[in-house]
């Protein structure tokens, strides 16, 4: 039989970058399901009893981490990471492979001849090695320092340090760069958890903005801030509920 595939991942577009280099780098792997979060994971997981599973370790839900305990003994592990390539003596203990995002065809290659390879036994016990993982990951790489967004019919790599701000657009989220403006199929409160804090400011509801791309804060007679981006001309407003990070500076 041919063996069988779930797909955990939160980034629709990589998401769907992974199927087709995964069908076009192995063609009898029969892909059961894709999902976006790690509570859909596990459904999918115990629907589909996958052969192998390409899990995120960041994911809205469970963590893939989470969803690999799940696995133990059931399933061969993949995990798409963002984390560099520090972590890979935790990662090649044998139990588990990875992909460092953004994704590389040579890279693949080599973890669907690996994965060939463990098919031929059975899936490895991945309790206690999940803790090793745990503690290889840094706590600064929480957060992610690129995105892949739709540009044409291809996809562009961009890095937080371009992004100015980032727009509500429904259910979906504007970002706008120096010059371009990119729209991605995630909320503003979800990027938002993506992003660093630290250098992220949500200033209303409907904006969140690099704090290093502000150039002047203007403010009103009535007390209420605006903000001047240096490399656009529009000004972003600040809510009341977030205006506190303005009046201590």
């Amino acid at each position: 039989m041919n063996p069988t595939a779930v797909i955990a991942e939160d980034e629709p577009l990589l998401r769907a970058e992974l199927r087709d280099a995964l069908e076009s780098l192995w063609p009898e792997l029969q892909v059961r399901a894709e999902v976006s979060d790690g509570d859909a994971a596990l459904l999918a997981l115990q629907r589909h009893e996958p052969a192998i599973l390409f899990l995120d370790i960041q994911m809205p839900g469970l963590s893939g981490l989470e969803i690999a305990e799940q696995a133990s003994g059931r399933s061969h592990v993949v995990f798409v990471t963002a984390y560099s390539e520090h972590a890979a003596t935790a990662f090649e203990q044998g139990a588990v492979d990875y992909i460092v995002k953004p994704l590389s065809t040579l890279r693949l290659t080599k973890t669907v001849a690996r994965l060939k390879e463990r098919l031929r036994g059975p899936p490895a016990d991945l309790h206690g090695l999940v803790g090793l993982l745990q503690a290889a990951v840094p706590n600064e790489n929480r957060y992610v320092h690129w995105l892949t967004v739709p540009h044409g019919r291809e996809l562009r790599l961009l890095t937080t340090d371009e992004i100015c701000y980032l727009r509500a657009a429904n259910k979906y989220t504007s970002v706008f760069t120096r010059n371009s403006e990119y729209l991605v199929t995630h909320t503003l409160k979800h990027m938002r958890e993506k992003l660093d804090p630290q250098m992220f400011w949500q200033i209303h509801r409907s904006f969140v903005v690099n704090v290093r791309a502000i150039q002047t804060i203007h403010r009103s007679f009535h007390g209420s801030f605006e903000v001047q981006l240096r490399n656009r001309c529009e000004l972003l407003p600040v809510s009341s509920a977030y205006s506190h990070l303005f009046k201590q500076l």
